[in-house]
């Protein structure tokens, strides 16, 4: 992999301009975009790969839920269907896409969940489910300039900084670093205990008008299944930890922690599960996995009874500053 990006690090400036100039377009409205009368919070980044998106999505359903009429609207990378799709009880995961149908299970009760490859006709869509809407979060959505968000949190990973990074095919942002001038607020994530946090600050160099949070990934002391909760401790042993994300180095390294043995299948961010796969799974005497992933496998019977998930929560340092921040410009409107 390290090779293939060198030799198409000739194509970089071709995609540096291409999305520079995007970008600039939009800048000064010689493309079009459309801001919105009510508040619209856009979730992103600047790079490919796990940032903690879902996990920030779900910390901003968590604090506004309560208080407002809100949906959420995603892309619904790798779903199998296609425009407009609103989430219902006999909604799959194929409809959706795993992320948005874990919103969905999660808090079906409590918000509206959509996703739509066109976010201002989702918008729209959603604005016809519900006219007393008052909250829209778009999950993955900081390259869709056609929608102008009133308020954009951009996430950056601790040990892979945007600020360290160049653009794809051989680096791993989705357009140059100048995109994150358009945050509102920057959040360094998954970070560990003890970190500099003025040197990053410093790295990062954000404009008068930015604020600089750093969050980590809380992991559960439970797992939890379709039917059980059990506690993550020693007398769970010699099980499989299968992953479909970007990044597992975090999960591992917990569960080590906890001085769990396990043997770990790997695979590829949305991985699709083959037929093959699940038989293999299916000899497993115990398969801990992610909830994401747990959404694409849990509907599989030979499963049933061996396939838990561990649960994550988002824990932002000075989380009152931030909540304050979300809420004001929530409340703003």
């Amino acid at each position: 992999m390290k090779l293939l990006r060198k030799i198409l690090f000739p194509f970089v400036p071709a995609y540096y301009f291409v999305t520079w100039l995007r970008n600039i377009l939009y800048d000064y409205g010689f493309k079009k975009h459309k801001s919105y009368k009510f508040p619209v919070i856009c979730v992103g980044n600047l790079s490919v790969g796990g940032t903690g998106k879902t996990p920030m999505v779900e910390y901003l359903i968590r604090l506004l839920k309560d208080d407002y009429n809100m949906a959420t609207l995603s892309r619904g990378y790798k779903r199998k269907t296609k425009g407009y799709k609103l989430a219902v009880s006999d909604s799959l995961v194929e409809d959706l896409g795993d992320e948005p149908f874990q919103f969905y299970n999660k808090f079906q009760n409590e918000i509206l969940v959509a996703v739509d490859e066109d976010r201002q006709n989702g918008i729209n869509s959603l604005k016809l489910e519900d006219e007393n809407l008052e909250v829209i979060i778009l999950d993955d959505a900081f390259q869709h300039r056609k929608v102008k968000a009133g308020f954009n949190i951009l996430l950056t990973t601790y040990n892979d900084l945007y600020t360290n990074d160049f653009v794809l095919p051989s680096g791993n942002l989705r357009e140059p670093r100048k995109g994150a001038d358009r945050a509102n607020i920057i959040i360094v994530t998954k970070c560990p205990n003890h970190i500099n946090e003025q040197s990053i600050v410093k790295q990062i160099n954000p404009k008068p008008y930015q604020k600089v949070f750093f969050s980590s990934i809380s992991y559960s002391d439970k797992i939890v299944s379709e039917n059980d909760i059990r506690s993550l401790n020693a007398s769970i042993q010699d099980f499989t930890l299968v992953t479909g994300i970007a990044n597992a180095d975090s999960l591992v390294d917990f569960l080590k922690s906890k001085k769990l043995s396990f043997d770990h299948l790997n695979f590829n961010d949305h991985h699709e599960f083959s037929n093959q796969d699940i038989q293999m799974l299916s000899k497993k005497k115990f398969v801990i996995t992610t909830e994401k992933d747990f959404m694409r496998l849990m509907t599989y019977e030979s499963l049933k009874g061996k396939l838990y998930y561990l649960p994550i929560e988002a824990s932002i340092k000075n989380e009152l500053l931030f909540n304050k921040l979300v809420k004001d410009f929530v409340s703003s409107y």
